[in-house]
């Protein structure tokens, strides 16, 4: 055990030896290891803290979650949405919502969801543009994912009556009135209509999701139609919610058979509605671009490897060419071949180890900055640092064998008399 650890030691102080002597030299050797690692290091956590943000946006989607459109939201890939053949399909209507509502015995929640975009309300006189009004049913907050920090949700009442009351999202209370805590009671003014502010949202931030909260404003689906016909809005949905033990094909299959009873379609009619699968959805597309930003990482860091451990190589060869003498000196004195093997292995190893802790001390600072710049934090989580470190020790052993090798077999006479 002794004698591991005095290996490991020597190896250790030999490779800060030869950064300190030879500085620019091994940095321009290192800088590929560096910038590997970089990379590694870099994509790894942006894709993990990424995917942990779309995960948490999509909880605010309801799980298993299924959205009633006339549109297919998998259709049209390469920006080639085929418009012309969802123009004309029916638009949903709250009867339609209620009747599915009445039928299905596999889903938890149904709402119907109505959404005018890019609005401008008034408070005295200022004046708020760029809202999303969301007109909808009862359900819709057992579905969506939000809390109210201030005042209360719209009651029954006031949706069975279609009372002018709203619940307000944080960026919209924040620009409106200074302090965002300052809007439950307030009255503001949508279309010359005016409605009290009862809740306030809890601020969401930067959303993936399909819904963002910040910049809404919610009221019941009858104060919302007085406002706006539900032919022609941004969005006309049916949001159905499957139960906990019910997956999603078993849920469309059971909408399938309502939804064309609604639509009248005959047998031998396709389909002119769209059951899509919004969790699926969302991930498919996140997944296609998130393999792509893996993809070009790993290959940015395989060629910056690939350079660096030439690098590595060329010092060991030159390191073990500066030593022989002392090699010779070493095996005189009894130390055996595996044992000069293993200390410029380790050697190798400690360099590239170097290498890599400088690219993650970059990429420490790089997500402190792209932190506050990106809508989600850049996590570095321990099992990547662990990954990268044990590339760096396994490239340095890689790098390191061949010189190694060359210094174990050296025949100690000879190496003593080199200069």
């Amino acid at each position: 055990m002794f004698k591991l650890l005095s290996i490991l030691w020597n190896s250790f102080r030999m490779a800060l030896q030869e950064l300190k002597v030879n500085k620019l030299r091994t940095f321009l050797s290192l800088f590929g290891i560096t910038i590997g690692i970089f990379c590694i290091i870099g994509v790894l956590s942006t894709v993990d803290s990424l995917q942990k943000k779309i995960q948490k946006d999509l909880s605010s989607v309801g799980s298993k979650v299924i959205y009633i459109d006339k549109f297919d939201y998998t259709d049209g890939s390469m920006g080639n949405f085929p418009w012309w053949k969802y123009f004309k399909r029916p638009v949903n209507k709250y009867s339609d919502a209620m009747f599915l509502k009445s039928r299905i015995t596999l889903a938890s929640n149904i709402s119907y969801f109505l959404q005018s975009g890019n609005l401008s309300i008034n408070y005295n006189d200022a004046t708020l543009s760029g809202v999303n009004l969301y007109g909808v049913t009862e359900d819709y907050v057992r579905i969506q994912d939000f809390k109210i920090i201030e005042g209360r949700y719209l009651s029954e009442a006031e949706f069975q009556s279609g009372t002018p009351s709203c619940v307000i999202g944080y960026t919209n209370a924040e620009n409106l009135f200074g302090t965002a805590e300052k809007a439950v009671g307030k009255e503001i003014t949508i279309k010359g209509k005016r409605l009290v502010i009862t809740g306030l949202i809890e601020k969401q931030g930067t959303n993936f999701g399909p819904a963002g909260f910040d910049a809404c404003i919610i009221v019941p689906y009858r104060f919302f139609v007085s406002l706006f016909d539900p032919k022609y809005v941004n969005q006309n949905l049916i949001i159905v919610q499957a139960k906990d033990n019910v997956t999603i094909p078993e849920l469309q299959d059971e909408l399938r058979g309502p939804m064309r009873q609604l639509h009248r379609l005959s047998p031998y009619q396709q389909d002119d509605f769209a059951l899509n699968d919004i969790n699926k959805v969302i991930g498919d597309r996140v997944g296609s671009f998130i393999g792509v930003l893996n993809i070009a990482g790993w290959a940015i860091a395989g060629l910056s490897l690939l350079v660096g451990a030439f690098g590595v190589a060329n010092i060991m060869f030159v390191t073990v060419r500066e030593r022989t003498s002392q090699i010779g000196l070493k095996k005189a004195l009894g130390a055996k071949s595996r044992t000069i093997l293993t200390e410029f292995l380790l050697e190798s190893a400690f360099l590239c180890v170097i290498g890599g802790l400088i690219g993650l001390l970059l990429v420490w600072i790089l997500a402190m900055v792209l932190s506050n710049i990106l809508p989600f934090p850049i996590v570095i989580a321990t099992n990547i640092i662990v990954l990268a470190l044990s590339i760096c020790i396994a490239l340095g052993v890689l790098s390191g064998i061949i010189p190694a090798s060359i210094a174990a077999r050296m025949d100690p006479v000879v190496a003593i008399r080199t200069k």
